[in-house]
């Protein structure tokens, strides 16, 4: 019989919508209620000119650094669709995901960190330490982190962002969602971005805010635990990267409570 550390919880999934599916599913093997709530949605630029400007110019950088799944799939698609990708360009990005998700457009050989998936892990490699004269491009979101790119440039490096989709707040019907919690339906919540944790904050409204402080909140990243406690959450586990390292957490937590 198959192990359910998660039966009969219900579990707050805020990814994207067009990437929830996966993590969805893993919940659901360990026997947990999935809670579809995208705190963010993944639109394209309003005026993709520069982007595109920039994607005909790509032969004239050294690295190509995308910063999310997300980046590149808007990223490369773009690239796909207008020309053939550099031979001679080095590719880097932050984590799993990001690699498989470049695995599915041909490209190998990846630079990426093992373990933690965030860019300081990435700077931490030996292949960005000296980047004297080099030129490198950032594929990424609308008005990211410039974190880094300010330590690339510390490092010698020439810096240009290409911004490939924008992040926007959906709109949703948060009633499903705040019954539930108010009959105690909701155990968990799982947030993957720290601006994906503010809008659901937003979203939810004053009602939902104050069952916040007292619902587990997992998260893959220490920089949104730390978010999360700004927000009054009581208990924030950290877990490990990805769906996996989340699902994981989870039945750690709630297994540990049978």
């Amino acid at each position: 019989m198959r192990r359910q550390p998660l039966k009969g919880r219900g579990i707050v999934v805020t990814r994207p919508a067009h990437q929830a599916q996966p993590l969805a599913r893993l919940i659901r093997d360990a026997g947990g209620r999935v809670f579809l709530f995208p705190a963010i949605e993944i639109r394209d630029i309003e005026d993709p000119g520069l982007f595109t400007q920039l994607i005909d110019r790509l032969d004239e950088f050294d690295l190509a650094v995308f910063v999310s799944p997300n980046a590149v799939e808007r990223g490369m698609s773009v690239i796909s669709a207008r020309r053939k990708f550099p031979r001679r360009l080095q590719v880097a990005t932050v984590g799993g995901g990001s690699v498989r998700a470049l695995e599915q457009f041909g490209i190998t050989g990846v630079i990426a960190p093992q373990g933690r998936s965030d860019s300081e892990a990435l700077l931490e490699l030996p292949a960005l330490a000296a980047m004297g004269g080099r030129r490198v491009v950032i594929f990424r979101g609308a008005g990211g982190r410039e974190a880094l790119g300010d330590t690339l440039r510390e490092r010698g490096a020439t810096v240009e962002y290409a911004e490939c989709y924008r992040r926007v707040r959906p709109a949703l019907d948060v009633a499903p969602l705040l019954e539930a919690w108010s009959r105690k339906g909701v155990d968990a919540i799982t947030v993957t971005s720290s601006e994906g944790l503010r809008n659901f904050a937003d979203m939810i409204g004053p009602g939902g805010r104050e069952r916040l402080p007292d619902t587990p909140l997992f998260a893959p990243h220490p920089r949104i635990a730390e978010a999360a406690h700004g927000l009054g959450v009581n208990k924030v586990i950290v877990t490990g990267p990805g769906d996996t390292g989340l699902v994981t957490g989870l039945c750690a937590y709630f297994g540990a409570l049978r």
